[in-house]
């Protein structure tokens, strides 16, 4: 391959990439606008079932307590509700631990991957 071939070539390639680069952006900007979007709406969503969820088991837990206030079975129903919750507490760690998290801009990810197969078939 002759010189002039090979700085054709890297001309072209050096177009390609300042092309791309702009795509890049605009995409960089679609793609952060929809994970703010849906980061957003998934942490209102589990704030909301949080708050919710801690009042509902509060109450319920009240209620258990207060119905067996004055039985002989008062204080083995007050460890089993703290029981519960710490078994609870325990699961809820072990699925927040087990979950794969979310994948940011992956289509900006594969874009610029796709380029990359491209210039290396480009340049062999």
């Amino acid at each position: 391959m002759s010189m002039r071939s090979k700085v054709t070539q890297w001309r072209n390639v050096g177009r390609f990439c300042i092309e791309r680069a702009t795509d890049y952006g605009e995409l960089l900007g679609v793609e952060l606008e929809g994970t703010r979007k849906r980061l957003v709406r998934e942490l209102c969503a589990l704030v909301a079932l949080a708050v919710a969820g801690l009042f509902t088991l509060s109450f319920v837990c009240i209620a258990v307590i207060a119905t067996a206030w004055r039985t002989a079975y008062f204080l083995p129903v007050v460890w089993g509700v703290a029981a519960m919750w710490l078994i609870l507490t325990a699961a809820s760690l072990l699925v927040v631990r087990t979950q794969k998290p979310g994948r940011s801009l992956h289509v900006l990810q594969k874009e610029i991957r796709d380029d990359l197969d491209t210039l290396k078939e480009a340049l062999r």
